[in-house]
């Protein structure tokens, strides 16, 4: 009887904390230690289940006494990868297409460069091959972005180019924002507090006309009391009727995000914004560590737009890989409803 009652609370200790892992948003979890972290990891965590299952099975067969046990168990994980597997599915595995840029479109490129871990000319070619308007540079020096945007003005393309940097120290403490000046002017006060320890941009457009954009970096989720303050400010850069841009790294999946949206705007991610990754097709996978196939990395990095907006394509770009950052580019391309 000890032997069942113990099997019994085994099991729902697993089944438990396959829950709190898979889906901590019922009890409003997702932004608790621990679970933060291991959430932002959904293809992980269902491959690290797949190995254990099939490691529980072996045993299941190989000891009868440990069947009633294991075979439970065994349930449990098909159920939490099954969770996993709708999750990242429904989010967007396989990219759509990806519309030609042209003058109602808005094609916005990110990428934490890691300091400016690749040599300027790399960056300035995928601007350049990715025809983007919007360029936003995590972990991004000003003397390394303006690097970028001289290259681009030797081929004749104008750019505007703004820097918030909370010190020199680390590049990591500076966030710079590429805007063509194909979209007009635009001003940045890049001396405000936006995000906590690392920058973020907020650019508007001088004469009132179009989107106003956002270059993000918010923190880890390795400080938790900031991250959480960081992803309250970005929910509040985004509201209902604004006409808002935001790109790069948010350190958050949209798991994350649950308790921080405006429940009166349909598909809203964060605050009133929408996630152009979704619409896109590619929103389950990956975008850090390149150091791990995109299935299995946390979708951290992202551009989200306001209602006016409709997304024509977008891609997690996995051809820089060995460029020497930790972080994928993405590219995402708008055009304006109506």
């Amino acid at each position: 009887m000890f032997g069942r009652i113990l099997g019994a609370l085994i099991v729902l200790a697993v089944a438990v904390a396959s829950l709190l892992v898979g889906w901590p948003q019922l009890l409003g979890l997702e932004q608790t230690d621990g679970i933060a972290q291991v959430l932002a990891l959904r293809g992980a965590a269902a491959a690290g289940a797949i190995v254990v299952g099939i490691v529980v099975v072996i045993l299941a067969f190989l000891g009868r006494r440990l069947r009633r046990l294991l075979a439970p168990i065994a349930l449990v994980l098909v159920a939490f990868v099954a969770l996993e597997g709708i999750a990242l599915g429904s989010r967007g595995l396989v990219p759509g297409p990806l519309a030609e840029a042209d003058h109602d479109t808005i094609t916005i490129l990110s990428w934490n460069t890691e300091g400016g871990a690749m040599p300027a000319s790399e960056l300035k070619g995928l601007v350049e091959d990715t025809q983007a308007d919007v360029v936003t540079l995590p972990e991004t020096t000003e003397k390394y972005a303006a690097q970028v945007r001289d290259l681009l003005a030797a081929d004749g393309a104008e750019w505007q180019l703004y820097t918030a940097a909370y010190d020199h120290i680390s590049p990591a403490r500076s966030t710079s924002l590429l805007i063509s000046k194909r979209l007009g002017a635009y001003e940045a006060n890049t001396e405000q507090t936006t995000t906590g320890q690392l920058p973020s941009v907020v650019a508007v457009p001088a004469n009132g006309e179009g989107p106003t954009i956002v270059a993000v970096h918010a923190v880890a989720p390795t400080d938790l009391p900031t991250w959480r303050s960081d992803l309250r400010w970005l929910a509040s850069a985004c509201r209902a009727g604004d006409d808002v841009i935001m790109s790069g790294d948010f350190n958050s999946t949209v798991d994350h995000w649950s308790h921080l949206v405006d429940a009166g705007v349909p598909k809203a991610r964060l605050g009133a914004c929408l996630d152009s990754a979704e619409a896109g097709g590619q929103g389950g996978q990956g975008t850090w560590p390149t150091s791990v196939p995109s299935l299995l990395g946390a979708p951290i990095d992202h551009v989200l737009h306001s209602t006016g907006w409709t997304v024509t394509g977008y891609r997690v770009i996995g051809s820089r890989d060995g460029s020497g950052s930790d972080h994928r580019p993405i590219l995402a391309r708008l055009k304006a409803n109506g």
